[in-house]
């Protein structure tokens, strides 16, 4: 007869086919991953230059914004001296700035030696002088001649006087205004006068057109000659950019090397013939791709490793579920069976004796003998069910009295010698008389663990040794027997309600409860049971109780 299958199945090629599936969705994100964080690297690349170009010329712009316009708290009466000690303070904090001309000039209506004229208004140039940081980080002051290095004074100049003009001294001028007429920027070079005051706006704009002798009223300006490549470069991102430097606009490398990168961004200002140039290696950006991606990894794999335990989890939970199922029908096939014996027998006894034939005294006697017999199988299988199911739920109670171990242990074997003659029992007490526990459930113990040696053993050697024992603060009961024994890989599973082994022993008579209801009963008498066992030598349970 085939066994028919169970309707939970494992199907290898569907956890093979998950596997598969999920490697395949980790490899596809990693991949994508990767494509994504190098895209997102190389977009820095591109876009990040503008951070270091704001930090490259931030003292640029300090020295644009605050230092040129100090020229105007001076009003004019700057001299060599205060010159060269502001010229000093610009080298030491700017050192992009290689040199500065001074030009101290008069503004007046007399026409004598005037540099540049517009109407009456003259202005005239009194020193020019040259500031260069020296060898010994001093300055020093060079005087130029003013016949061969005013154009840019007289451009500047120029533009001062065609400000006066049009000038309207009732307003406040813009920063827009004042930048255009007071400012000159060139490549590499800046000219700056000072800001006149209003008053004296008006004071220029009645020179324009008087005649009659004024007084002489003192400007200055300076030039200031930059050099762009001693620019410190602030390289803010170095993960990003292996090497930058400063270029001409023009710049473009003749060999075009595709295994790197560059970019480029031009400087502002009189810097402007200038640009940043930014290069790296192709490979030093995929490290920086690689070290993004590590984290990224990280979670992708933890996600995988996530998905992975859920899966091993619902098929666990699965086969759990399975290995009850299986149970719960052995337990239904074995129960059934274990009742419909005893039944059928009932019956046939009992229809035998509602049968017209006339029976004798012994064949009722036989009659009766074997419905108690099998009344007894059936009580006692209900009895183990419904205790395993009352410890379960701990409706029961502990009752404990003294135990005398001898006569306890003696009754228990000289009624399964009764039962069982070919059943050999010995015993052995040591180290104690009495103790105290609740006997009803201690004999549940021993009817188990005698019934279980004597079907588990074969016929030629059923024979059980039970050793009582008191150790320090417990009592230790000890059954060996040399029975069939139990494989390693199913120690485990012995103590499992409704699990059996697999044997010639297990085909009939088993519902598998009896090593369950045992472990029960010791737990509930807070005790511990183990098992050591040889297979075909035979197996030794210890039983341990508080004493």
């Amino acid at each position: 007869m085939t066994k028919k299958e169970s309707i939970y199945r494992k199907s290898f090629s569907l956890i093979i086919a998950f596997i598969v599936l999920i490697s395949a969705i980790l490899i596809a994100a990693l991949l994508i991953a990767y494509g994504l964080t190098r895209k997102y690297v190389e977009n820095e690349f591109y876009s990040n230059k503008i951070e270091v170009l704001e930090k490259t010329i931030l003292p640029y712009n300090d020295f644009f914004q605050n230092k040129i316009p100090e020229i105007t708290a001076y009003q004019g009466f700057l001299n060599e001296a205060s010159a060269s000690k502001y010229a000093d303070s610009v080298f030491s904090n700017y050192p992009f700035v290689k040199s500065i001309d001074f030009y101290h000039f008069d503004i007046s209506n007399h026409k004598k030696q005037a540099t540049v004229k517009s109407g009456n208004l003259s202005i005239t140039v009194k020193g020019v002088f040259n500031f260069a940081p020296g060898l010994d980080h001093q300055l020093k002051g060079t005087r130029i001649n003013t016949d061969k290095n005013i154009e840019d004074f007289k451009l500047m100049a120029l533009k001062l006087s065609s400000f006066i003009k049009v000038a309207d001294t009732s307003r406040v001028y813009s920063a827009d205004e004042l930048f255009k007429t007071f400012y000159d920027i060139k490549p590499n070079k800046i000219s700056y006068i000072n800001n006149p005051r209003r008053e004296e706006l008006k004071i220029y704009k009645d020179l324009l057109t008087s005649k009659a002798p004024s007084s002489i009223y003192q400007q200055d300006m300076m030039t200031f000659y930059l050099n762009p490549f001693s620019l410190q470069i602030k390289n803010t991102h170095p993960e990003l950019y292996e090497h930058i430097s400063i270029r001409q606009v023009v710049y473009d490398p003749l060999d075009n090397n595709d295994a790197e990168m560059f970019t480029e961004i031009a400087l502002p200002g009189t810097f402007s013939d200038y640009k940043l140039y930014f290069q790296s290696d192709k490979n030093f950006i995929t490290r920086e791709t690689i070290r993004r991606f590590l984290p990224v990894t990280g979670l992708v794999l933890a996600v995988y490793l996530f998905i992975v335990v859920i899966g091993w989890l619902i098929y666990r939970n699965l086969n759990v579920n399975h290995k009850l199922f299986k149970l719960q029908y052995d337990f239904i096939n074995n129960f059934t069976h274990e009742f419909k014996t005893p039944v059928s027998v009932i019956k046939i006894a009992g229809s035998n004796l509602r049968s017209d034939t006339q029976l004798t005294d012994r064949q009722r006697m036989h009659y009766g003998k074997i419905l108690d017999e099998e009344a007894d199988k059936l009580n006692e299988l209900m009895n183990k069910l419904l205790s395993f199911t009352q410890l379960e739920n701990k409706s029961i109670h502990l009752k404990k009295e003294a135990i005398e171990i001898e006569p306890f242990v003696q009754s228990y074997i000289d009624t399964f010698k009764i039962k069982y003659p070919a059943f050999n029992l010995t015993y052995e007490v040591k180290n104690v008389k009495s103790f105290e526990s609740d006997p009803v459930l201690l004999g549940s113990i021993f009817q188990n663990m005698i019934e279980n040696a004597y079907k588990y053993s074969p016929p030629q050697r059923k024979e059980q040794h039970i050793v009582v024992e008191r150790v320090r603060k417990d009592i230790v009961f000890l059954f060996k027997d040399k029975g069939i024994g139990i494989p390693k890989n199913e120690i485990d599973n012995i103590f499992k309600k409704f699990y059996r082994i697999q044997s010639q022993y297990n085909q009939n008579g088993s519902v598998g409860l009896g090593l369950a209801f045992c472990k029960e009963l010791v737990n509930f008498m807070n005790g511990e049971i183990s098992v050591s066992s040889k297979v075909n030598e035979g197996s030794e349970f210890k039983i341990v109780l508080p004493y």
